[in-house]
């Protein structure tokens, strides 16, 4: 009795050991496998939204199918258009619910696709971030200062430079006195010219002939008179 006792305990404990060592194996094969990419995920929410679709189109024409039924035995079989008109309320039922499933769906793989690009645009900025450290870590603000103060003195150095070769060659002269000098010649040269033409007309000696009155005033004068004239006679 003794041994088979052994015997049987052996045996469960072998088998209580393969047991639990298969559901540990179980366990750490569901963890490794871990949770779905966002893709993944995204990807079974918009199977699930065309299949619920289709749903959709079979129940609208079993629901259409039903209520011809109805209108067909509505005089003729009473009881057969009921029967349809219950199936149509149950189908449109299931309808309102697909409805409202698709609705929450649609709502669930628009929130995760917003996720997963808010994910990948920090995860870009953050690329971005660690490139411009690396480039900024062999750089120095003291040398970029003196750099750009180098670079300035150099330009007015240039500027000049090229002043200096711009400028008047030689000997300069002042150009207001050169205008003067050029108006003194031109007046010599208008002086010279008069000289050889004679000179200047004279002035003639003899009084000239005054000018004729116009016959507005004489005949203003003529009207004077003839009114002094009517007043020596009034008097």
């Amino acid at each position: 009795m003794s041994k088979i006792s052994k015997l049987f305990k052996g045996s469960s404990g072998s088998s209580s050991g393969s047991s639990s060592s298969s559901s540990s194996r179980s366990k750490h094969h569901h963890r490794s496998r871990g949770a779905p990419s966002p893709q993944e995920a995204i990807h079974k929410l918009r199977e699930t939204e065309e299949m619920l679709t289709k749903k959709q189109d079979y129940l609208e024409k079993r629901i259409e199918q039903e209520l011809t039924i109805a209108k067909k035995n509505g005089t003729k079989n009473k009881r057969a258009a009921l029967q349809a008109l219950k199936r149509k309320k149950r189908l449109e039922q299931q309808l309102t619910q697909i409805d409202g499933t698709l609705s929450t769906i649609e709502f669930q793989r628009e929130a995760l696709e917003n996720s997963h690009t808010n994910t990948e645009v920090l995860k870009n900025m953050g690329y971005a971030a660690k490139a411009m450290k690396k480039v900024h870590e062999n750089m120095d603000v003291d040398k970029i200062d003196d750099l750009m103060q180098d670079i300035t003195e150099q330009q007015d150095v240039a500027r000049e430079i090229s002043e200096a070769i711009s400028g008047p060659f030689g000997e300069t002269f002042d150009e207001d006195e050169l205008l003067a000098e050029l108006a003194e010649l031109e007046q010599e040269e208008l002086e010279d010219n008069m000289k050889r033409m004679g000179g200047l007309p004279s002035v003639p000696s003899s009084k000239l002939p005054s000018a004729r009155p116009s016959q507005p005033t004489k005949k203003r004068a003529e009207d004077d008179d003839d009114m002094r004239m009517l007043a020596s006679w009034a008097t």
